[in-house]
């Protein structure tokens, strides 16, 4: 039994759409679910605020090194052979995670869900593009991107609620019954995209040349860095919030909805306006409209705390939802940019679009956060500077590539 992938429009299914996007959440679910329980972890394991913010770094580095290998094995061996391995993989470090004994133990864990987590978004990315074109595969992306961009907005706040209710184990535990239940629905529903007669050869080295070609072009190069950018500009929040809510705003571990709240709602309207505008607003104007909002975000909140020493909590939120709305009208767009230009090696150009976010997203989350302490006019300078550094990226990534 495989899922229809299309209806008699040739326009995605609904079961399709639900699957991938399935796929796609089990990343931002794994960096953002446990951050309420940071301060019961570093309390049981004795750690620094700086060292327990190291189980996201654990993740994020080898997600972000082994994403260079999810696509081009998923070139050469099918796409769905890597997914069902590697959520096998990441089920089994989930269970570690639940058990560890150690902090070094549950480190340990973390890496192995790292190198497996990756193959989700990567792959649902790549099938995307072997089953639709055009308006169709914008309308799948955006969507997937929507669940891939609102899993880290949703999952602190269930896991406050499951580390109040249960402890902090049992957040891992949650991740563990996702990742079985995936394991059996991908292995029951799942199709396989990319036939044997489309498949690269199984090669090592010519993987390694094909990631090595496709990273080095200077247009792909920095249209990757600017939506590693546009994300990162409203993901130093997300890796902030525990410092936010717990220590600047003084709330409770079941109170990250203050924050996450407002991301989930600007996801979900800008998701809503760029599956309606899909083949009717050219991809340059929407790229402009999600750039504007940004940086106007930015900058609004760079200029209310220089004004103001204490900025309302509401006018935080709002520049949240605006940051939210630019930065999903922006990402899905630049990915499909970004694998339209190598048209036989999409899941290899999928692997170093994630190699790149996902560094720049380790650097930001696992290295930046922890220093900032929650300070928020100091967040705000370095949101604005992102975004606008991801809109100088994307211009002239356009102007390369169209030279």
């Amino acid at each position: 039994m495989r899922l229809k992938v299309a209806n008699a429009r040739g326009a995605p299914t609904l079961g399709i759409t639900l699957l991938l996007a399935s796929l796609s959440m089990i990343s931002p679910l794994s960096i953002d679910t446990f951050l309420p329980s940071f301060p019961t972890i570093a309390a049981e394991f004795h750690l620094t605020s700086w060292q327990v913010q190291q189980i996201i770094t654990a993740y994020l580095l080898p997600f972000a090194c082994f994403s260079l290998v999810h696509g081009p094995l998923s070139d050469a061996l099918g796409r769905r052979t890597i997914v069902l391995g590697g959520l096998v993989l990441y089920t089994l470090g989930s269970i570690g995670c639940f058990l560890a004994p150690t902090f070094g133990t549950l480190l340990f864990c973390r890496v192995l869900q790292g190198l497996a987590a990756g193959i989700g978004p990567t792959v649902a990315r790549a099938v995307v593009r072997d089953l639709f074109e055009g308006a169709n595969a914008q309308r799948l992306m955006s969507s997937t991107m929507f669940v891939f961009s609102l899993a880290p907005a949703v999952a602190p706040v269930i896991g406050g609620w499951v580390h109040v209710a249960l402890g902090w184990r049992w957040v891992f535990g949650m991740l563990v019954v996702m990742g079985a239940a995936l394991v059996l629905v991908c292995a029951l529903l799942l199709p396989e995209t990319h036939p044997p007669a489309q498949r690269s050869r199984f090669h090592a080295g010519e993987l390694a040349r094909t990631c090595w070609r496709v990273a080095i072009q200077p247009a792909f190069f920095l249209l990757a860095v600017s939506a590693a950018l546009a994300i990162a500009s409203l993901f130093i929040y997300i890796g902030s919030a525990p410092a936010i809510i717990l220590e600047r705003w003084h709330l409770s571990e079941t109170q990250f909805h203050y924050i996450f709240i407002p991301v989930v709602l600007g996801f979900m309207i800008s998701s809503i306006i760029g599956n309606r505008i899909a083949g009717r607003v050219s991809r340059p104007k929407q790229l402009a409209i999600g750039f504007g909002f940004l940086s106007t975000a930015g900058a609004v909140g760079v200029i209310a705390h220089l004004v103001a020493d204490n900025v309302a909590i509401g006018l935080v939120q709002v520049l949240l939802f605006t940051m939210a709305l630019g930065a999903q009208m922006t990402y899905p767009v630049l990915s499909l940019e970004m694998i339209d230009m190598h048209p036989r090696a999409r899941g290899a150009a999928a692997s170093v679009q994630s190699f790149i976010a996902l560094g720049i997203g380790a650097i930001v989350m696992g290295m930046i956060a922890p220093m900032v302490h929650g300070d928020l006019c100091l967040l705000a300078w370095i949101s604005l500077g992102l975004g606008v550094t991801a809109w100088i990226a994307w211009r002239t990534g356009v102007r390369l590539r169209r030279g």
